[in-house]
């Protein structure tokens, strides 16, 4: 089973915004209400046997049973019948709300993720199940049939593979308009890729994006710090006006959009990346590093500024289309060893930009060689002949 997600942008009447705003907010009055019934029943249950805290925890029954997603899609069903507001979304859409607040706390259990917080504004609503022809051409213009809203405009930027079918749609609010992500399924088995043709390791860092076992540098744009200067006058100027006037949802809604920009810029930055590491090799190995600790680091500003985790994202899925092999390879090490003789040249200060070998006198650049490094464990992960890496000089 082959699943795809495709983007498109919307373009909705004025009565229809009005709409996907409405049920927007009910979906997070939704979410809020039921985590605060699952708030309130774990607090209570942080008491003492014998006693309780009226001051700091909610009182509730030792009988009450645990909410979890199936009772409160029963409690929602019940409060639709006096609650008119609720009557209003699609009924999925709700549930789908509810689904949302489980993963999250699932998350919470398995992953280590925090406490689930109640959230300000909800940007998206799902519609899981469609029984009909979503997509169609009408009168020269393509449109999207939404449930309980009808057909909706949307450019169709490129068309539906054939033999797929749509099967989920989620409605995205962003600054610059309302997007339709829609999840397209194939019954089709997709062959598993092996490893061939020209191998290329890459090394990530921060005075170059990256660097490949070919020799390449590729520079590292400063997507947030460069749009920072931008981001500060407007902010400077939203602290000057009154909360809630007409000015202050104006600039509020021009810093949103800034940065909206600063991450569509990051984001085709790394598709374009992606494919062209895919035009040069059809065999891809980049390093398995600890993305969340490194975002807590001394660099931590431009960690993320870079989006690394986004980038190998996008990377797997780009081999996967276009028949390319992509591993991950451990990370220990990489720019310790030598990539001609393995010999282990010791800890190198950041300042250090050149890899020098004591042993075989190998001299290269520090993040092509552990580009070098990281391309020859790849090749032993996957059982070939690892490439030895004669004399060579330093690579501009």
């Amino acid at each position: 089973m082959l699943n795809l997600t495709y983007e498109y942008k919307l373009i909705p009447t004025d009565a229809q915004r009005e709409t996907f705003d409405q049920w927007l907010n009910i979906c997070r009055k939704v979410y809020n209400f039921a985590l605060r019934e699952r708030k309130d029943w774990v607090n209570s249950r942080k008491c003492e046997i014998n006693s309780c805290s009226i001051n700091q925890e909610y009182i509730i029954p030792a009988s009450a049973p645990r909410p979890t997603f199936a009772r409160q899609c029963k409690t929602l069903a019940q409060a639709k019948k006096s609650i008119a507001e609720l009557k209003l979304p699609h009924t999925h859409v709700l549930q789908q709300v509810l689904r949302q607040l489980e993963a999250a706390f699932v998350a919470m259990w398995e992953r280590g993720h925090g406490f689930p917080r109640f959230k300000k504004r909800m940007r998206s609503f799902v519609f899981p199940q469609l029984n009909q022809q979503s997509v169609r051409r009408f009168d020269g213009a393509d449109e999207i049939n939404l449930p309980k809203i009808g057909w909706v405009k949307m450019h169709l930027s490129r068309p539906i593979p054939d033999g797929f079918e749509v099967r989920q749609i989620r409605v995205v609010k962003r600054a610059s308009g309302y997007y339709a992500m829609l999840t397209l399924q194939c019954d089709v088995e997709v062959p598993q890729i092996s490893a061939s043709g020209h191998g290329l390791g890459i090394d990530l860092g921060l005075e170059n994006f990256l660097a490949t076992s070919d020799g390449g540098l590729i520079g590292r744009p400063r997507f947030f710090v460069d749009g920072q200067r931008k981001l500060k006058l407007l902010q400077r100027q939203l602290k000057r006006k009154k909360k809630g006037s007409r000015r202050f949802r104006q600039l509020q809604h021009r810093i949103t959009k800034h940065h909206e920009y600063i991450w569509n810029s990051r984001k085709d930055f790394h598709f374009k990346t992606a494919h062209h590491l895919c035009d040069q090799g059809l065999t891809i190995f980049a390093e398995d590093l600890n993305l969340k600790a490194m975002s807590r680091g001394m660099l931590c500003k431009h960690t993320l500024d870079a989006g690394f985790s986004q980038f190998l994202n996008i990377l797997g899925h780009v081999c996967f289309q276009r028949g390319a092999y992509f591993g991950k390879v451990d990370a220990n090490g990489t720019s310790q060893t030598c990539p001609r003789c393995q010999a282990h040249t010791g800890k190198k200060e950041l300042s250090e930009r050149v890899h020098k070998c004591c042993e075989c006198g190998y001299e290269t650049n520090r993040d092509v060689a552990a580009a070098q490094v990281v391309l020859q464990r790849g090749y032993t992960a996957v059982g070939h002949i690892a490439v030895n890496f004669g004399e060579g000089k330093l690579h501009g």
